[in-house]
């Protein structure tokens, strides 16, 4: 019985809002890492999913192709979700020197 005070008194100590639980690793996910949110991981990386889980993967540069949602609940539908672009960088329709409807691709593009 008075082995399971201290333990106790130990617990109460501790402030309400705890750190990250021990699960989670401290250091910021680098490309391919599990993670819950961007935050979790490093910097020029968010958490996006990849087929049932999420992983830290980069954010696109200009020219890359990304992802344009026309209605905002269809993001969640996909499996292999791609990050926004970088800051400064917008997902606009590529601009083709063909038919107007040659390509329905978006990349991301200077404002």
């Amino acid at each position: 019985h008075g082995a399971a005070e201290p333990e106790e008194t130990g617990t109460e100590a501790l402030p309400r809002r705890t750190p990250a639980p021990a699960w989670l690793p401290t250091a910021k996910g680098e490309e391919g890492d599990f993670c819950l949110r961007s935050s979790d991981c490093a910097a020029g990386l968010c958490c996006a999913r990849h087929f049932w889980s999420k992983i830290c993967k980069p954010v696109l540069r200009e020219g890359q192709v990304c992802t344009r949602h026309r209605r905002k609940g269809n993001h969640g539908l996909e499996i292999f979700q791609r990050c926004q672009c970088a800051e400064g960088l917008a997902c606009r329709l590529q601009r083709e020197h063909g038919p107007a409807d040659a390509s329905r691709l978006h990349t991301c593009q200077r404002h």
